[in-house]
């Protein structure tokens, strides 16, 4: 990818010129692009691991090397050394749940590293003495690195040159507070500039690099907090402890069953028992359920990546769907990104001649540092010639202005930043502006206003406002070392500037407010901005909170964050706050950002979501990537969310239920030595009916139904009665049959016919409401089951002998009572739910 040269020629930019304790100018040249082509022919450019996110090894091996799937290999290996490969069928569908889930986590890895490769991070580099912009890794040893405000380090490196270098370290060292780093000391790779600029060597690259670690650790399969994965783990951690000692009491039941141990083994019926105990072991494990739930993650990951949606970890997916709080900055969310000049104020006594300050407007809109705001001011005060800084204070977010004192036409020191900030400043004497705008009027106009109160005016009508002031002593370095202007400050001119609503946001904040998620505008901008763009989008914003005006006292804090919806004049801490406070009255809030100034409220958040185009500390830290900036598709991603939860919700109960049943008859075949009333590849078949085939189709058929806490608690509360009612159903029938002393074949026929159809109406009960796929999925078991049960080759199979009549007529009976049980568990569990 060529670099990009900057306009200013083979001199260094001002901003690398101008700062503190700068190093001399031969030194700020940088490599030679000769230079730095031999450093990457040996090896010394900043490459970084080629992979972007788990290996495919990785996938493979987290889907096959679990506990639970040893178990299914053994007891696989035990069925084709005893010669019953018919009863061994279970191992052909572990296997391609394997298949299914490492295709289908492979599949969303080419997606998302597809996705990651164009979010790739950039350098800004200086070479041939001109900045260059290129990707990380071609960064080679001892370039000169040229870093601003929202920039990441991305090599380790030396500052030579710093002006007030704050840097950003929590995601290598965890220390929250950003520290300031100047000449001599070190960079780490990974860190970010939070604020200032400054002038670095690299001095290690590739593997060498922090940057290198960090990726390989950022970009392992890192698991944000998801309830499903922390309920199921902690589910499947009790089932495997259980499944070892109850397969040793079906053990001792079957081989009595079999005339107890010695005759057993000396007679060889020990090889029923075998099968008999590896069939109900093989029924307590639910096979697939943390497939579906890595496969409900890995496509809905993809579906939205098909809308510009980068989601950085996959169960970051089912994350939104939690959230019920949601900080949006007003720029770039809820506006677009371009601003135009809509107003100039000129003040009426001003102090310098317009030429002058339209030379200092062409400056600061032509620095490389310069805010969006500042940047839109290029067309119309182009770049003036023979204007050079002798110091310069950069734009902090926090203080939200900068200075510099100019040479040339525009001689004297200039303020530029939000008018009540400037005029707070030590020394500022008032000055009143006309309301007539233009751009180099005389001075004339219907009314004169003071500057602050014009730009509060503008600002109540949905404008953002700057303010030029003017000093004619210059900037002495104590002063810059301080951040304070010189006094005599007078207002020279008001600028007004419009944003542009985004089309989609009113419909977008309809959509929370439907949902009954609540929406905090966190800005930088004056409160009287922020509430008329909040109430152009449908939200009650009164006249916003100016947050500078917030107490410091935390309960207090919490308290004033909790009363006001908008606020404006917000800093990054406290940002950073609000989101802490929202999180400690119990909600779960995502973030959204795109200035490196949102960084530290996205990293906090329980879920961030960064705009592709912003800073790359901002994507850094979020989950979630909206690549097209794009704030409409965040009702996709809570869609997808929901999606995910509620079809696992349904799909756990299946196989919990399974679970249930069968560690409920393992005790009872224990305690009354029964021979085990169903064969593996009968397990097998109603497995594939009741829960294999329309779990996996269940799981991904859309699903808007608002989230509630308590997964866990629901699942295992439909499950257990659901696994007792087929529990009592099958002892039952497997006692009389074997009291009435009939073949165990003719009894296990009855019990999986009566298997399959209370599991299929477990199933219908579900996959309430039913619409849509729904119905074609549970309509679509019933006739597969009938086709399976009549086909002779497959009754022969199963090893199916028909019972006899009062014996078939016993077991209707008890599959319509086993069916009517499920039916009122459903309708009371689902009635003492709370509405969603």
């Amino acid at each position: 990818m060529p670099a990009s040269q900057s306009d200013r020629g083979a001199q260094a930019p001002r901003s690398l010129r101008a700062v503190t304790h700068a190093a001399p100018a031969d030194a700020l040249r940088g490599l030679t692009s000769q230079e730095a082509a031999e450093r990457s022919a040996q090896g010394l450019a900043n490459s970084q691991p080629t992979g972007t996110s788990r290996t495919l090894w990785a996938i493979v091996r987290s889907n096959a090397l679990t506990f639970f799937n040893g178990v299914v290999l053994a007891a696989f290996s035990i069925f084709l050394v005893l010669g019953r490969w018919q009863d061994a069928l279970f191992g052909l569908t572990a296997l391609a749940n394997g298949v299914i889930g490492v295709s289908q986590e492979y599949r969303a890895k080419r997606t998302l590293d597809r996705l990651r490769i164009v979010n790739a991070p950039m350098a800004r580099v200086l070479r041939d003495g001109r900045e260059a912009e290129l990707p990380a890794e071609e960064v080679v040893l001892d370039d000169l690195l040229t870093l601003r405000a929202g920039d990441q380090v991305t090599a380790d490196a030396e500052i030579l040159a710093a002006r007030e270098a704050t840097v950003d370290e929590s995601l290598l060292t965890g220390e929250s507070e950003p520290v300031v780093r100047g000449p001599g000391e070190r960079l780490l790779s990974g860190s970010t500039l939070v604020g200032g600029s400054a002038v670095a060597r690299v001095t290690a690259v590739g593997e060498a690099a922090t940057a290198s670690r960090l990726a390989v650790e950022s970009r392992r399969f890192s698991l944000v907090r998801s309830e499903l994965r922390e309920s199921l783990d902690r589910l499947l951690s009790w089932i495997a402890w259980a499944v070892l000692p109850l397969g040793a009491l079906v053990l001792n039941a079957q081989m009595e069953v079999q005339g107890g141990w010695p005759a057993a083994l000396a007679e060889g019926r020990w090889r029923t028992a075998a099968v008999d105990t590896a069939a109900a072991i093989i029924a307590m494990i639910p096979l697939g359920l943390v497939l579906m739930t890595s496969v409900a993650f890995a496509v809905g990951a993809v579906r939205l990546a098909r809308e510009q949606v980068l989601v950085q970890e996959l169960p970051a997916v089912e994350g939104l769907a939690r959230v019920d709080a949601l900080c949006i900055d007003k720029t770039g969310t809820l506006t677009g990104r371009d601003l135009e000049l809509d107003g100039v104020y000129p003040a009426l006594a001003r102090p310098v001649p317009d030429e002058a300050w339209a030379a200092a407007l062409g400056w600061f809109a032509a620095e490389p540092g310069a805010n969006p705001t500042v940047r839109c001011l290029a067309q119309r005060f182009p770049p003036p010639a023979g204007v050079d800084a002798a110091l310069a204070i950069d734009f902090s977010s926090a203080r939200k202005w900068s200075a510099a004192t100019l040479d040339g036409p525009a001689a004297g020191t200039w303020v530029l930043g939000a008018p009540e900030m400037v005029a707070g400043l030590p020394g500022f004497l008032p000055t009143t502006t006309t309301t007539a705008a233009t751009a180099a009027g005389d001075g004339s106009g219907p009314a004169a206003r003071d500057a602050v109160e014009l730009a509060d005016e503008l600002a109540g009508s949905g404008l953002r406002t700057l303010l030029l002031a003017h000093a004619s002593a210059p900037l002495t370095p104590e002063e810059e070392a301080a951040e304070r202007p010189p006094a005599g400050l007078r207002a020279v001119v008001v600028l007004a500037f419009r944003e542009s609503l985004r089309a989609d946001a009113a419909q977008t904040m309809s959509y929370f407010r439907g949902q009954g998620v609540d929406v905090w505008i966190l800005s930088g901008d004056h409160p009287r901005t922020v509430a008329s763009v909040a109430r152009a989008v449908g939200l009650d914003a009164g006249v916003g909170m100016d947050a500078r005006e917030l107490p410091e006292e935390p309960g207090e804090f919490s308290r004033a964050v909790l009363a006001h919806r908008v606020l404006g004049r917000v800093t990054p801490e406290q940002k950073r706050r609000i989101v802490h406070a929202l999180r400690d009255a119990g909600h779960t809030v995502a973030m959204t950002g795109d200035g490196v100034n949102d960084a530290l409220a996205v990293k906090d958040a329980d879920l961030g979501i960064a705009m592709g185009s912003g800073s790359a500390a901002t994507k850094a830290v979020a989950r979630i990537v909206l690549l097209d900036d794009s704030f409409a598709h965040v009702p996709s991603v809570v869609a997808q969310g929901r999606q995910v939860i509620a079809n696992i919700e349904r799909v756990a109960v299946l196989f919990l239920a399974k679970t249930a049943y069968s560690m409920t008859i393992s005790i009872m075949l224990g305690i009354l030595a029964v021979q085990t009333p169903f064969l593996p590849r009968q397990l097998s078949v109603t497995d594939g009916l009741t829960i294999g085939i329309p779990a996996f189709f269940l799981a991904l058929v859309p699903d808007a139904r608002r989230y509630r806490p308590g997964f866990l608690r629901r699942a295992v509360g439909f499950a257990l009665p659901n696994g007792a009612i087929v529990a009592a159903c099958l002892l039952g029938l497997a006692l009389v049959g074997d009291s009435a002393g009939l073949a165990i074949d003719e009894v296990r026929t009855a019990t999986t016919l009566v298997l399959t159809a209370v599991g299929l109406w477990i199933l219908v009960c579900q996959a309430r409401p039913l619409s849509g796929w729904r119905i074609a999925v549970v309509l679509a078991m019933p006739v597969a089951a009938g086709v399976a049960y009549t086909m002779p080759w497959t009754l022969a199979f199963l090893a199916f002998a028909a019972p006899p009549a009062w014996f078939g007529a016993l077991a209707a009976g008890v599959a319509l009572a086993g069916c009517a049980a499920v039916e009122l568990v459903h309708r009371l569990r689902t009635r003492s739910a709370p509405a969603t």
